[in-house]
């Protein structure tokens, strides 16, 4: 019985992708209409028309593309809306991160326990306020405002749909070898030539 010598097995290469900002992750990171509604009414601030920005923004790429079908075959199209709902998503998660942290912020800067001085308990100089309440405001602030962009991103993200045709999902660049720099590769291939 004689074997046959099999030629070893070249390594599969895996291609990482970088994962893209998704319409969930916004949701996660963003208050959805009821508590910005909760946050505008505590705060005495302007109660937000939810569905009216995420109409209008579902309307406007709508009517872009509408503009553009003429200039644009449908693959063109379909590009350039995804790199558009794609930065509409990118910035209602940017926003939401900036919100996450400005309620930490004001969460520490509120609990009479995170401060031992507890100089943010101390009512500020007269007419103004502790710094414990002007970081809760601030954080009030950034709630509306990434609500705001969140439901921006939704209207985006629904007309991608109607355009397109297709679900919206985000752009996923393959990494170019992660960790390999050009010097590293040009060493590789100048020692290969040694044999």
């Amino acid at each position: 019985m004689t074997k046959t010598a099999r030629a070893p097995r070249q390594p599969a290469k895996v291609v990482q992708l970088r994962k893209g900002t998704t319409l969930e992750m916004v949701g996660l990171a963003c208050p959805d209409a009821a508590q910005a509604t909760r946050i505008s009414e505590s705060f005495g601030l302007p109660v937000l028309d939810s569905d009216g920005i995420r109409d209008l923004h579902e309307r406007l790429i709508i009517e872009t593309a509408g503009a553009l079908s003429e200039g644009l075959s449908q693959r063109a199209m379909q590009i350039h809306l995804q790199r558009i709902v794609g930065a509409y998503v990118g910035s209602a998660h940017g926003a939401g991160q900036f919100y996450s942290r400005a309620v930490t912020e004001a969460r520490n800067a509120t609990a009479k326990t995170a401060n031992d001085a507890r100089d943010e308990d101390l009512d500020g100089p007269v007419g103004f306020d502790s710094a414990a309440q002007r970081k809760r405001e601030f954080a009030a602030d950034m709630a509306l405002q990434c609500h705001a962009l969140r439901m921006a991103a939704e209207g985006a993200v629904a007309a991608y749909e109607q355009v397109v045709g297709e679900a919206w999902k985000p752009f996923e660049r393959p990494f170019d070898n992660p960790g390999q720099t050009v010097d590293h590769k040009a060493a590789e291939l100048q020692m290969a030539a040694f044999g």
